[in-house]
C-alpha cells in the first residue's frame, strides 16, 4: 500500500458522501416544492366532516456534553383525522392552537386544499 492509493480512496469516499448528501437535500427540496405546487393547483374544498382522531408527533434532541447527556423535547407536530360525508378519512397537519380546540366527535365544516388543512368550523 502506498500513500497515493490511500489518499485516492479517501478522496473518492469524501466525494461520494458529499454528492450523496447534496442529492438527498435536492430530493427533499424538489419533493416539497412538488407538494406545494400540487396543493396550490388543487381546488379549495369545503365539506361536512367529523373529527375522528387526534395525535401528536414529538421529536427529541439528544445533547451530550462532558460526562452527562440530556434529552430535550424538540418540536411537536399536531395531526387531526376527519371523516367526511362520503366515508373517506383524511389526516392533516394542524397548528397547536387548532389541535387544542378540537375534540373527537366534533362536527363541522372542513376546508382544505389538496393535502393542506385550511380550517375547521365546528357546529354548536
Amino acid at each position: 500500500m502506498d500513500f497515493a492509493f490511500d489518499y485516492n480512496i479517501f478522496r473518492l469516499m469524501f466525494n461520494m458522501m458529499f454528492f450523496i448528501t447534496i442529492g438527498m437535500f435536492a430530493f427533499i427540496i424538489i419533493k416539497n416544492i412538488k407538494t406545494w405546487n400540487q396543493n396550490n393547483h388543487s381546488p379549495r374544498l369545503d365539506v361536512e366532516a367529523e373529527v375522528v382522531s387526534k395525535r401528536t408527533d414529538v421529536s427529541f434532541n439528544n445533547h451530550m456534553g462532558g460526562n452527562a447527556s440530556m434529552v430535550l423535547p424538540g418540536p411537536t407536530i399536531y395531526y387531526a383525522a376527519f371523516q367526511v360525508e362520503s366515508g373517506d378519512c383524511m389526516e392533516f397537519k394542524i397548528s397547536g392552537t387548532e389541535y387544542g380546540q378540537l375534540a373527537i366527535k366534533d362536527r363541522g365544516k372542513l376546508s382544505f386544499q389538496g393535502s393542506r388543512f385550511l380550517s375547521f368550523n365546528r357546529y354548536f
